[in-house]
C-alpha cells in the first residue's frame, strides 16, 4: 500500500512541478533570431520644421493682465470675444445698449465703433477674504467700493482673429464690470 501511494505521489509532483515552472520546455527561442531590422521612421518633407507665424509667438509674461486707462489706479480695460463680424457686433452692442438698463449712451462713433456709455452704479468687486478672515468672521474696514455715481464707460469693438470680433470696455472698474456682465448676457460671449 505503501509503495502504490509513493508511486501516485511522486509522478504527480513531477508533474505540478512542470507546471508551476510555465513548462519552459515548451517555448520557442526562435522567435527573436528570426526578427528583422525595420527601417527607421521618415517625416514626411514639409512636416519637419513647425511654421514660424504670429500665432505660435509666446507673449512676455503679464501682457494679459489689464491695463490702466489713465493714471488713475480705479480705471481699467476689460473685455470679451464675440464669434461674428465687427459689423454686426457694433449693431447687437447698440441694440443692448437702447434699452438704457445699463445706462445713458452718451456718444457713438460709427467710424470707430464705440459708445461712450454713463454707467449707474456699478460696484467694485470686493477683494476675496483671507482663509483666516472667512475662518474668524473679521469684517473688513475698508472695503472700497464705487457704488452708486454715474460713471463714463467707453465700449469698442474690434477684430480679434478672422471670424470673430472683441467687446473692450474701459473706465472705472466697478462701472466696467458691470457693463461686461450685461454686455455678456446680452451677446452670449
Amino acid at each position: 500500500m505503501k509503495k502504490s501511494l509513493l508511486l501516485v505521489t511522486l509522478p504527480t509532483l513531477a508533474l505540478a512541478g512542470l507546471l508551476l515552472s510555465g513548462c519552459g520546455m515548451f517555448r520557442s527561442t526562435k522567435a527573436w533570431e528570426t526578427a528583422k531590422q525595420e527601417a527607421p521612421l521618415e517625416i514626411p518633407p514639409g512636416l519637419d520644421t513647425p511654421p514660424a507665424n504670429a500665432a505660435l509667438v509666446i507673449p512676455p509674461p503679464g501682457s494679459n493682465q489689464p491695463q490702466a486707462a489713465s493714471a488713475s489706479s480705479d480705471q481699467v480695460a476689460d473685455g470679451f470675444v464675440v464669434s461674428d463680424s465687427v459689423d454686426n457686433t457694433y449693431q447687437k452692442v447698440g441694440q443692448a445698449l437702447a434699452g438704457g438698463s445699463l445706462g445713458q449712451v452718451v456718444n457713438h462713433d460709427d467710424s470707430a465703433h464705440s459708445y461712450t456709455v454713463n454707467v449707474v452704479g456699478g460696484e467694485a468687486p470686493a477683494p476675496k477674504k483671507g482663509f483666516f478672515s472667512r475662518l474668524f468672521g473679521h469684517k473688513d474696514k475698508g472695503a472700497a467700493g464705487t457704488s452708486g455715481g454715474v460713471h463714463p464707460v467707453q465700449i469698442t469693438v474690434g477684430t480679434s482673429g478672422t471670424n470673430a470680433s472683441e467687446v473692450r470696455a474701459q473706465g472705472n472698474a466697478g462701472a466696467v464690470a458691470k457693463a461686461i456682465d450685461v454686455l455678456k448676457g446680452r451677446l452670449g460671449g
